[in-house]
């Protein structure tokens, strides 16, 4: 089975004509689609730990899903308790495991206190696609800088670590410094190398490699990252497929 995360930067704020998240949220249908071998439905599990199961959040993904032939959706809720007998069953079971955004720290405090991590793992192995965006995206990766345990940013190194390196989301938010903070943390060696998206990219990891990138954004980049060795840090653009 080939090993999946497409992990992507949401767009906060559409601009006056853009089409917002949803060209992102069909390309990881997609994804999920071309592993399934008898055809049928994409199993889409929605997951929005990482916002306490916002039940706001999980009402508009059952707007856009729910009613759709070409997917089956479920949500796994971990509060008061799982939604599910069996979460690992149920995960497993899935073609796309879809992480909501926000608080990465709670989301990862959360699903260690529920053994997900090694269900994720075992999930990743078998060829469930990981997908989610912004907190969604930091947690397959070793960590990023994040704003969750105040309005600064502050790097997280606590992810799940199935890609080895460290992820920069939002990267040309303006009310923030996410792009100069990112940055410095990967040159001070605080984070590993690893890759940025700016608002609207998605990165497509098959195994532990950069596959590609999409965007719902003319001229929206990702950037690789490392650092140069002497105390700074290089990056490269990652010209993404407009999707």
């Amino acid at each position: 089975m080939r090993r999946q995360v497409f992990a992507f930067s949401g767009v906060i704020e559409p601009r006056p004509g853009e089409r917002g998240n949803r060209p992102l949220l069909e390309h990881v249908l997609a994804l999920g689609a071309a592993r399934r071998t008898t055809g049928g439905p994409v199993r889409l599990c929605y997951m929005p730990t990482a916002v306490g199961d916002d039940p706001a959040a999980v009402s508009a993904y059952q707007r856009v899903f729910g009613g759709r032939d070409d997917v089956v959706l479920s949500v796994l809720r971990l509060f008061p308790q799982p939604s599910v007998p069996d979460v690992g069953s149920h995960l497993l079971t899935q073609d796309v495991v879809l992480v909501e955004g926000g608080s990465v720290v709670n989301l990862m405090a959360v699903w260690r206190a529920h053994g997900l991590p090694a269900v994720l793992r075992q999930c990743w192995e078998a060829g469930v696609v990981l997908a989610g965006p912004s907190a969604g995206s930091l947690c397959w990766h070793v960590g990023g800088p994040t704003d969750s345990w105040s309005d600064r940013l502050d790097p997280f190194t606590e992810g799940l670590g199935l890609l080895p390196y460290s992820n920069g989301v939002h990267d040309d938010l303006t009310d923030q410094p996410r792009r100069q903070t990112y940055r410095r943390l990967v040159a001070a060696g605080t984070l590993p190398a690893g890759y940025a998206t700016e608002d609207g990219v998605g990165l497509h990891y098959v195994g532990v490699e950069l596959a590609e990138a999409v965007t719902v954004r003319p001229g929206a980049r990702a950037w690789r990252v490392d650092p140069d060795g002497g105390g700074g840090w290089t990056e490269r653009a990652i010209t993404p497929r407009e999707i």
